[in-house]
């Protein structure tokens, strides 16, 4: 008797794949949890800031979308695939090869008939996804009531349906081209397609789905070649977007016809479908290839050869009306008030009283060099600290409107004696307080005139209102903060130091707004310890059931979460609104789709000297809108969206795709109105444009004989310059009955190298002052005027200005005096005004220790105006100095009564013997002179002879207490 076992080794087989499939069941099932994890608290996040309709639409969304694309994809693969199988001849004799084909595929057939469709089906799902905004835009998209100038469409069709469509037909034409390909192999597999012998057989199935495939493939080429028409309005043609002469007389035509003829050849393939005749769908593909060469390319070209080039002016002057017209409605550069400007360049007693009002709120604190100072003198522990730039903004004290150089104190954990996760976390959980300095003010020895300082904060703006001055939500905020605790809990967080930096002199409170997630239970706390990998989180006893956990707290960070459709300028700015410090942020609507418009890269256009690298993921656009102004709630972090410009089409469909997110500009209070400014990021687009958009006729656009370009900031490193930034400033332009606050900047001609010259051709301001009547903007907010210089006067731009300082004899040897021991001279931002009927130059001079700590002091103002320069101890002085002993007016700093600078150098001015003075500063400079040449040449008895010299030069300029005096050029 024969008896049969199961192999040994089928048990263990059997384990292993429980094993293995335990494994990866488990792996998926962690996978999926920490994937729950991140979208949970994402929800958590959104709905407790009362924005959770932005995410679930997005998910939404996004899923519809990837179920479109999966099942678009798919489902036409596998009815191509299932048709090419089933429809293959049953008795066909195969070859060997392929016999041999089929021994390999059959056993994976099955597989591979459902596998692929859902493979693309799942790359296609993904892609789709990725385009849920192109769809909802065009779903949701509203008419501009604007038309172009070419086929007389609202300008809306280009921006929001043109888009879709193209994305529509790239995924059709996809599909299609892998169901011919798909269809091909397995027809080719199973014998409905025969090679041999020289001749190829196709049975009539195959026949019926190649061509119908093929054809309907055509056709939608054909339609994607009629809105390729539509296409050329947003591309370049000669020297502008937007199809030229030749687009309009020979591109548009061509694919007119080619789409034609693609239709005709799609329509071929249908009836090679019916008839079996193959000759003259592929003879038509054939043609189309060459009518795509010859309509596309060569006939173009020929018209542009032997018609524009000859005669470009003139035949391309009504197509460079258009552009010229789009390019300023698309950049909101339509509306600028020109002013023909004769300057004049001469200096005269008493040229500035009818400027007082501009000279008195010039600023000579330059936020971008005093951040050290208020370091020095604000941060009070090292565990504070201010940013790198400093922000510009204006507060009304004593019914006047003062400029101001502000900052909030926010936290930085890293700088702790003692990081631990409980400090980090739990203790040292914001800022306080905001500081802010006067613009136009200095101390006698140099500082800034403070209108808010101190930890607890005083000063005018406290005086003024009182304000919540903790900042749980900054631009440095730390990570994340787990804060709150029920009633009678004694308080764990350092809210502010007081005396001696001990355990026993700090103030300490409980977080009592609603800023954050809530992490009271185990499973919250178990997701957030996921989500920042924070063991501390889940286990820590100081996590209690009022916990909140505050995250995602730059201001930017959360306006572009609430609002993902917005484009965000680069500079938030802090203000005091309404008993509170708000961030107050401005969003941009973008597109690159508006017709006829040119396009500006938008990192290089607003890219600077301060702001080296923005950091925008949008590229090239040619429509933009200040849409939006956001703020944010510095202690709770509350994000209010406010519709500034309800007019803007991409922003009316964006309200349709999320409704109820954003407030009326009517909501806006007083206050806030009153801090809103003009944004930078908008103002350096706009003037980017207005360098080449400043011309109104199509001939001197045509000449390109006036280009202007924005001036490289004279304090740049000359390896490698940046473009000088705006500046805002109280200020009243030519025409303005008084000073308003503007933001401004200066063009000089467009070229390069030897031949490059550094004068004024024009200047642009913008009224930046919003107003302060609530939900109501000021009649001239956003008002740009240019001032168009008289080519016949020569008026010194930035570069030259500053080189007319440094070169100066006089300064240069002052200059080197405040040098004179272990003391850095620091140049401030170069201002250029409009006062005087000319243009006046004004930068203050700094000086602080090379090393060790820093604290800049203003000691010196340089001013020009035509060939005059002066160079004082006070900005007062050195108007008065440059304009013939009085200008007529007066600075901030008119009370000011500078102290002598520590370390080298004189800066208290007064009365004294002009030639005395002279003579001392030649001695000292032919002192330096001698001396350096000694050092160079090794002679240090020489060298010691001359360093004495020189020490007496400076004695006796000392012992002066001379004026700086003025030069002429």
């Amino acid at each position: 008797m024969t008896t049969t076992s199961e192999p040994k080794s089928a048990a263990p087989r059997t384990a292993r794949r429980i094993v293995l499939a335990t494994v990866v069941i488990l792996a998926v099932l962690i996978a999926a949890f920490f994937v729950f994890a991140s979208m949970y608290t994402d929800f958590l996040w959104y709905d407790q800031l009362h924005f959770a309709q932005v995410l679930t639409t997005r998910w939404l969304a996004t899923a519809v979308m990837f179920v479109i694309g999966f099942v678009g994809m798919a489902l036409p693969m596998f009815i191509a695939i299932q048709l090419a199988y089933r429809l293959r001849p049953v008795y066909v004799r195969l070859s060997s090869q392929l016999d041999r084909y089929q021994e390999v595929v059959e056993p994976l057939r099955r597989l591979a008939m459902w596998g692929m469709p859902v493979f693309f089906g799942l790359f296609a799902g993904f892609a789709a996804a990725g385009q849920w905004e192109t769809v909802w835009e065009w779903a949701n998209g509203v008419a501009t009531g604007t038309k172009d100038a070419q086929f007389g469409l609202d300008t809306g069709f280009y921006m929001f349906a043109l888009p879709f469509y193209e994305a529509l037909l790239g995924f059709v034409s996809a599909v299609l081209i892998l169901c011919l390909i798909v269809s091909a192999v397995v027809l080719y597999l199973y014998g409905s397609v025969r090679i041999g012998q020289g001749e190829l057989r196709i049975s009539k199935a195959a026949r019926v789905q190649l061509a119908v495939t093929a054809g309907v493939y055509l056709l939608v080429q054909s339609v994607s070649l009629w809105l390729d028409r539509y296409k050329t309005l947003t591309s370049p043609d000669d020297r502008i977007t937007g199809p030229a002469f030749t687009g309009v007389n020979a591109t548009i035509p061509g694919l007119s016809i080619l789409a034609i003829i693609a239709a005709l050849v799609a329509v071929l393939f249908f009836v090679t479908a019916v008839i079996g005749r193959w000759r003259f769908p592929l003879a038509a593909t054939a043609l189309l290839i060459v009518a795509a060469l010859v309509l596309g390319v060569g006939y173009p070209w020929a018209v542009n050869t032997f018609q524009v080039k000859p005669n470009q002016n003139q035949l391309q002057s009504q197509y460079y009306e258009r552009n010229i017209k789009a390019t300023k409605a698309a950049y909101g550069i339509d509306g600028v008030d020109t002013t023909p400007f004769k300057a004049q360049t001469t200096a005269q007693p008493g040229q500035l009283r009818s400027d007082a009002d501009t000279t008195a709120s010039i600023r000579i604190m330059d936020p971008n060099v005093i951040p050290p100072t208020f370091q020095q003198l604000e941060q009070y522990r090292s565990y504070y600290k201010f940013p790198q730039n400093l922000d510009v903004d204006r507060y009304t004290i004593d019914g006047k409107t003062q400029d101001a150089v502000v900052a909030v104190r926010e936290i930085d954990t890293s700088r702790l004696g003692s990081q631990t996760w409980n400090n980090d976390t739990l203790v040292y959980t914001h800022g306080y307080g905001l500081v802010a300095a006067a613009g136009n003010q200095r101390t006698d020895d140099g500082e800034p005139v403070f209108l808010e300082r101190g930890i607890p904060t005083s000063g005018a703006l406290t005086s003024a209102q009182k304000y919540e001055p903790r900042v749980y939500f900054g631009e440095s905020s730390p990570a994340y903060s787990i804060v709150g605790a029920p009633k009678g809990t004694a308080p764990a967080e350092i809210d502010y130091p007081r005396g001696k930096d001990s355990s026993e002199n700090q103030t300490k409170t409980t977080f009592s707004g609603d800023g954050g997630p809530r992490i009271g239970n185990f499973f919250t706390k178990l997701l957030y310890a996921l989500k920042f990998q924070s063991e501390q989180i889940l286990f820590s006893d100081s996590v209690n059931a009022d916990s909140q956990i505050l995250y995602d707290r730059d201001p930017a960070t959360r306006v572009a979460k609430a609002a993902p459709y917005l484009t965000l300028d680069n500079d938030p700015y802090p203000s005091i609104v309404d008993g509170r410090i708000v961030w107050i942020v401005d969003g941009y609507t973008t597109s690159s789709s508006y017709p006829y418009s040119s396009t500006v890269n938008l990192p290089k256009a607003i890219s600077d000297s301060v702001n080296t690298a923005p950091g925008y993921v949008t590229d090239d656009i040619n429509y933009i809108r200040n849409s939006v102004k956001a703020t944010v709630d510095a202690y709770d972090g509350k994000v209010t969206l406010y519709a500034w410009d309800p007019t803007d089409p991409v922003l009316k469909t964006w309200q349709k795709i999320y409704p109820s997110t954003l407030k009326p500009i009517s909501d806006m209070s007083a206050q806030l109105m009153s801090h809103v400014r003009y944004p930078t990021d908008l103002f350096k687009v706009q003037r980017a444009m207005l360098g080449t958009y400043h011309v109104n006729d199509a001939s001197s656009f045509a000449r390109q004989d006036n280009q202007w370009e924005t001036p490289n900031d004279p304090q740049s490193d000359s390896s490698n310059p940046r473009l000088q930034p705006p500046y805002y400033l109280s200020m009243k332009m030519p025409g303005q009955p008084s000073a308003q606050f503007s933001m401004f900047t200066t063009f000089i001609p467009a070229s390069q190298g030897s031949t490059s010259r550094n004068v004024l051709m024009g200047y642009l301001a913008v009224d930046a002052d919003a107003g302060s009547t609530a939900g109501k903007k000021s009649a001239s907010y956003g008002k740009l005027r240019m001032l168009e210089i008289d080519a016949d006067t020569s008026v010194p731009g930035p570069g030259q200005v500053n080189n007319t300082f440094i070169s100066d004899p006089t300064v240069s040897t002052q200059l080197n005096l405040l040098k004179q021991g272990q003391s850095q001279v620091i140049h401030g931002n170069l201002l250029t005004l409009p006062v005087g009927g000319g243009f006046l130059y004004v930068q203050p001079v700094f000086v602080q220790a090379s090393s060790g700590t820093q604290l800049p002091r203003l000691q010196k103002i340089l001013v020009a105006f035509g060939d005059k320069i002066a160079f004082a101890d006070t900005l007062t002085e050195a108007l008065d100095q440059l304009f013939g002993g009085d200008s007529g007016a007066a600075g901030g700093d008119n009370n000011v009564t500078p102290t002598p600078t520590p370390g080298g150098g004189t800066t208290t001015p007064a009365a004294g013997d002009t030639a005395a003075i002279q003579a001392a500063l030649q001695d000292a400079k032919a002192a330096m002179l001698a001396r350096d040449t000694a050092l160079k040449a090794g002679d240090l008895s020489e060298f010691a002879v001359q360093d004495k010299k020189l020490t007496d030069a400076v004695n006796r300029l000392i012992q002066l207490e001379g004026s700086s005096g003025s030069t002429s050029k």
